[in-house]
């Protein structure tokens, strides 16, 4: 049990790596085009649509996929962060656990 624990947080730990770089690609893609076009927007624009929506899109129609494509991008990298952050440590957990028992 204890050496499928090790390999299971070890395989997330490689997960979460693999993960990060992978978006952190996508994302600077996206960035970068944003830069090229000048937009800008703040990190409330993020996480609340409306605002996105309301302040940001009309104010740049052109770059509307590009916007889209970036928000979109770094909600679900912040999303699955957390989730593997999460089993991580509840693996963790349960890895400190069991290994008092031997």
């Amino acid at each position: 049990m204890y050496i499928i624990l090790v390999s299971v947080i070890i395989g997330l730990f490689v997960a979460m790596l693999f993960l990060n770089i992978y978006f952190r690609v996508k994302v600077m893609k996206a960035y970068k085009k944003l830069v090229q076009n000048n937009v800008d927007f703040g990190t409330v624009h993020i996480f609340n649509t409306d605002r996105l929506e309301k302040e940001v899109l009309p104010r740049y129609p052109q770059s509307k996929e590009d916007i889209l494509t970036f928000v979109s991008h770094i909600r679900y990298s912040i999303r699955m962060a957390t989730i593997l952050v999460f089993l991580i440590t509840a693996f963790g957990a349960v890895l400190m656990y069991y290994r008092h028992d031997y």
